[in-house]
């Protein structure tokens, strides 16, 4: 499904993504694991092109991913994406921020006035009840919780019907029990769907828990790639340099340290929360 050669992001003299080669198949519910500011946020925003990559390619079901134009349009109307920070609109009702999901596939003039055909509000409230929050469809995004508000986000991304999920740190502000009740319905409309989910997180423990597999990327490197049985202490050093033998690694949110690339850093971690 997703086809990646050669891929390098450089920001003045730092080098974000060193020559990534990654694919991933139909259906595959894939971990993106590293710490913070080892490229992963990059690697997803170079994959929709929301961020320009320096060289490689970049091929979607068989498309390559090309800047600007129809053909990226078209594309991305394949490749939904959830966001660290929700992205939603505080003063909308939960069904129309979902609605935003089907902004491509019905006329424009529609979609300026809030106007959708009552197939897709049909969409919209089945997306939600996957999530379990078509109780709350009419009720303002604002008046729920954080972890409410991210299952929006999923219900959104799925009522776009897209091939590909780019999931960026999807539970990085949410609490340890919500965040295990929003991956579980990310990767139950993975399995049920069809839908090949890309999912990078920091939190070790939830990549052995739902990964199918699992990249581990460091210094803008992939350095492991393999199920979650081979996240070894010495894997788990190689994404995680420095990482102490004490440490609790189930909660290791280290950052790779790169001291004289700072102002490049700063870009990186801008992209990774989604700026």
């Amino acid at each position: 499904m997703i086809k990646i050669r050669g891929l390098n992001k450089r920001y003045g003299d730092f080098d974000a993504l060193k020559g990534i080669d990654l694919d991933v198949a139909p259906g595959e519910f894939l971990v993106v694991l590293g710490p913070s500011g080892a490229g992963k946020s990059t690697l997803l925003r170079c994959v929709n092109r929301l961020t320009e990559p320096t060289s490689g390619e970049i091929h979607i079901d068989g498309q390559r991913v090309e800047r600007g134009g129809r053909s990226l349009r078209a594309l991305r109307r394949q490749v939904a994406m959830i966001f660290q920070h929700y992205n939603v609109v505080p003063r909308l009702s939960v069904q129309k921020n979902v609605l935003t999901g089907r902004m491509g596939a019905v006329p424009a003039v529609l979609s300026w006035f809030q106007w959708f055909p009552r197939k897709d509000v049909a969409i919209a409230l089945e997306c939600l009840r996957r999530v379990e929050l078509q109780e709350k469809a009419e009720l303002r995004t604002d008046t729920l919780s954080g972890g409410q508000k991210q299952r929006v986000g999923i219900a959104r991304a799925l009522a776009q019907q897209p091939k590909v999920i780019l999931a960026d740190e999807p539970v990085a502000s949410l609490d340890p029990k919500t965040s295990r009740t929003v991956l579980n319905y990310l990767k139950q409309a993975s399995r049920e769907l069809g839908i090949t989910v890309v999912c990078n997180l920091h939190q070790i423990d939830y990549a052995r828990e739902f990964g199918e597999r699992i990249v581990g990327v460091s210094g803008g490197r992939i350095v492991y790639d393999g199920g979650p049985e081979g996240l070894t202490d010495e894997v788990l050093r190689r994404i995680y340099p420095g990482l102490d033998e004490g440490e609790d690694r189930s909660r290791v949110t280290a950052v790779s340290s790169v001291s004289a690339a700072a102002p490049a850093l700063r870009q990186l971690e801008l992209e990774e929360a989604g700026a």
